[in-house]
């Protein structure tokens, strides 16, 4: 398998190059659709639209195999990446324009790519345990929506500044740090 995912520290694709095959355990992803743009064999063009991990080399490989003649994948375009879309990407002389311009209309904040997680507050005595990157006890956590185990929430400062992602943990009665924006 041609993947930068790692067994035992090494990445699966540096294995295959070297003729060692590792047995891949199948993950569970969703195939939402298949479009044929174009066929013109032995090249087939096709759109894929599909959930977070989806291989889309090695879904080459699985169609290709189970039509019995093989495939590979020449080229692969992200069209979209969650909410992030080709079609709204600038290239880097139009941001160089928007600057020279002042204009910084385009930037997104941080916070804007996580608005399907429910947020939160944190007071400002745990100022220095968020500086450290330390767990927070629920105790310092205000304006919460429910607590749920494992729950991702966007964490904000006590001057409604973003911190990061944090995720619930009932046992210890606190929030652990996911991702942090500090």
């Amino acid at each position: 398998m041609y993947s930068a995912l790692k067994v035992n520290g090494q990445k699966l694709c540096d294995l295959a190059r070297k003729g060692i095959e590792v047995e891949r355990k199948a993950r569970p992803v969703t195939i939402h659709k298949i479009q044929i743009l174009e066929i013109n064999l032995p090249r087939v063009c096709m759109r894929v639209e599909c959930s977070k991990g989806t291989y889309i080399r090695t879904l080459c490989q699985d169609i290709g195999e189970k039509l019995g003649c093989g495939a590979c994948m020449e080229s692969l375009l992200r069209t979209r990446v969650s909410e992030f879309r080709l079609d709204g990407a600038l290239r880097l002389q139009q941001i160089e324009e928007l600057v020279q311009q002042e204009d910084f209309s385009f930037v997104q904040s941080v916070d804007s790519v996580f608005m399907q997680y429910d947020f939160a507050q944190v007071m400002e005595t745990a100022k220095k345990m968020v500086e450290n990157g330390n767990r927070i006890p629920k105790e310092m956590i205000c304006n919460m929506c429910q607590e749920k185990e494992q729950k991702c929430i966007r964490l904000y400062d006590w001057e409604d500044r973003f911190i990061g992602l944090y995720a619930y943990m009932p046992q210890e009665q606190d929030f652990k740090p996911i991702k942090l924006f500090i």
